[in-house]
């Protein structure tokens, strides 16, 4: 669910006061609310960079006559996930759960994506499949990492098209860390990137560093 931008009593009044006679100036603006234009010019640069209004030098402030529900449904719009996805962290799919453990821990990562001897993409291995076969009797040096995979086609994947907020949701039903991201070849999926939700928290906050 989508939440409305709350605003404060002055960039509410503000708001109105633009959509019953814009185009109007700052300092027309200013001269209704009784302030000065440097006592408003944070609230105008905020509803403006907000998307709330529209401002064109030398006319004045102009009503945009969008929520905020629309205005940040606009702007996940714009986020894809070729913008911010991170190198992949691949292991082949003959190593031992020993090794693929150790590579894990090295690379700091909480998901290995497993590829077969043509790099394409044939599982994925989570640190609670690794904790899993670690808990057991078997001798970890021996088993392959293919052996306790998910395996294709079972795999969730997102493509670098992809809207950034599509590929959240794929994480939250999923209950999962990160995905693979790839393109499709003659042989399969290549792997060419990864989706983590720390990617996704760091696409969110540049989101909110560019309105601001």
């Amino acid at each position: 669910m989508v939440t409305t931008i709350e605003l404060n009593k002055r960039q509410s009044e503000i708001l109105q006061i633009v959509k019953q006679n814009g185009p109007i100036t700052g300092e027309q603006i200013a001269e209704r609310l009784h302030l000065t234009r440097a006592t408003l010019r944070p609230d105008l640069a905020i509803l403006t960079m907000a998307g709330f209004l529209d401002a064109r030098p030398r006319v004045g402030y102009f009503y945009t006559g969008k929520s905020g529900t629309q205005l940040l449904t606009e702007n996940l719009k714009k986020l894809y996930v070729k913008d911010f996805q991170s190198l992949p962290v691949v292991v082949n799919d003959n190593v031992s759960v020993y090794d693929a453990i150790c590579h894990m821990f090295l690379e700091d990562v909480g998901t290995l994506f497993v590829v077969d001897q043509k790099s394409m993409l044939v599982g994925v291995l989570s640190r609670k499949d690794l904790l899993r076969a670690s808990i057991g009797q078997q001798d970890l040096t021996s088993l392959p990492v293919n052996v306790i995979m998910t395996r294709m086609p079972n795999v969730t994947y997102c493509e670098k098209d992809d809207l950034l907020v599509n590929v959240a949701s794929k994480l939250i039903d999923k209950q999962i860390d990160s995905l693979p991201v790839v393109r499709k070849v003659e042989n399969g999926y290549e792997v060419f990137g990864r989706i983590t939700k720390t990617n996704i928290t760091k696409a969110f906050v540049s989101l909110s560093k560019d309105e601001s």
